[in-house]
């Protein structure tokens, strides 16, 4: 009798065990995939911001920019007390314009003042200087602190020579969706996501090595990669 138990029990213990080992395997695929549907999704927001008319000036400081990082959604809430966040890719320009494979981020934003409402954006931070490059891929960066940031300009004449005389290290775009009164990127804090480098590319990887020494790739974000050339103003 003892021993049909402690065999029932054994039988029991290895399906459990099996099982556990299924859901974990299921739980870092679900996390690759989801890394695969940011990318994914950051190729149709560079895609569709690109295509709307008033955005010559997206296109414009993109094609002389250092890099990029796109949050395909971000979602802010609030009321007087406001509060916003979402994650996102950054990509990288070397000096022949070629675009790097993707690094990850998130990014957060606290802030008091006059606002309510609830919005979910589509935000491109374009990446003007060296510095602002090299600090977000070195550290955690406030928007704002440290680095200046600022709306990107929209209606007027903006030659790619000119860019140099902006003075702003970071310029954001964005389709919104719903009203939000006091919407700002100042204040936003971007952090580099390690876990979500990792599932991407299958082993443990920094900012820097995919960014700037690029010495890993993924073939999924080719198309990101091209969705950012095609909308390069020439």
């Amino acid at each position: 009798m003892q021993t049909t138990i402690r065999a029932t029990r054994r039988k029991f213990l290895s399906i459990v065990g099996a099982g556990a080992l299924v859901l974990g395997s299921g739980s870092l695929a679900l996390a690759g995939d989801a890394q695969d549907q940011m990318v994914e999704k950051a190729k149709f927001t560079i895609t569709d911001l690109a295509a709307k008319p008033d955005m010559e000036q997206f296109r414009r400081l993109l094609a002389v920019s250092k890099g990029v990082i796109v949050f395909p959604q971000v979602l802010k809430a609030g009321f007087f007390l406001g509060g916003a966040g979402g994650g996102g890719v950054l990509l990288g320009r070397d000096e022949a314009g070629n675009w790097s494979s993707p690094a990850f981020y998130k990014m957060g934003q606290g802030s008091i003042g006059l606002q309510f409402g609830a919005q979910v954006n589509e935000l491109v931070l374009v990446i003007m200087t060296e510095k602002g490059l090299q600090a977000i891929i070195n550290n955690q960066v406030k928007l704002g602190g440290d680095l200046s940031a600022a709306v990107g300009p929209v209606g007027t004449t903006l030659g790619a020579s000119t860019t140099t005389n902006l003075k702003a290290d970071v310029f954001s775009f964005a389709i919104s969706k719903g009203l939000f009164i006091g919407a700002s990127v100042e204040g936003s804090v971007l952090t580099s996501n390690a876990e979500a480098n990792q599932s991407y590319y299958g082993q443990p990887v920094t900012s820097q090595q995919i960014v700037i020494e690029r010495t890993v790739s993924n073939a999924q974000a080719d198309g990101l990669k091209t969705a950012l050339t095609a909308a390069e103003a020439k």
